[in-house]
């Protein structure tokens, strides 16, 4: 795997390094040695899959709050998204800052959020399917989140979306208390 830094301190685009003969190809996509060699967190507690029917589906802005935050690994299996995250970690010099990764079923790739993070997409394709390694499960009543469109982030989304569920819609602005809204 190659190890892509991003402009926001340990938040990193991850490309596979495929090996191809006439079967296909073979390419490695998780390796705890070399999560851990970044200094990223290479705990997975759990996994989870989002199907999302229409190109133009946003989700997001979320993130857990304390003590569950959580590092994700996102990568598309299916389709294309737009995935985006923000820093929120306080006292973080790129905190507010934000950054974004095209992930597609094609390249591949997938995005190390680090703990601290919000973290949202857009999907590019119809049938777009996302798998998520997650360091720390689900925690009832911890979830947080923030508008998509929230001018303190001043995200440049590739589109408008088509398809957002009501809670995205309707999350507060974000505080800078690093809460954020409550589901």
């Amino acid at each position: 795997m190659r190890f892509v830094e991003t402009e926001l301190a340990g938040a990193f685009v991850l490309e596979v390094e495929a090996f191809e003969d006439e079967r296909g190809l073979f390419a490695r996509t998780f390796c705890r040695r070399e999560l851990e060699a970044h200094g990223l967190d290479p705990a997975v507690a759990q996994c989870n899959v989002s199907w999302n029917r229409r190109a133009g589906t946003l989700r997001g802005l979320h993130w857990q709050a304390a003590p569950y935050e959580e590092a994700k690994l996102v990568r598309c299996t299916r389709g294309a998204l737009w995935d985006v995250i923000v820093d929120l970690r306080p006292g973080s010099p790129t905190r507010r800052r934000w950054t974004a990764a095209t992930l597609t079923a094609d390249n591949r790739r997938a995005l190390y959020v680090p703990r601290g993070f919000a973290h949202g997409f857009l999907t590019l394709e119809d049938d777009t399917e996302v798998f998520y390694q997650m360091s720390t499960p689900w925690a009832p009543g911890a979830g947080r989140g923030a508008r998509w469109d929230d001018p303190a982030f001043g995200i440049e989304w590739p589109g408008e979306p088509v398809v957002i569920a009501e809670k995205d819609r309707v999350w507060p602005a974000w505080g800078g208390d690093g809460e954020g809204g409550e589901p």
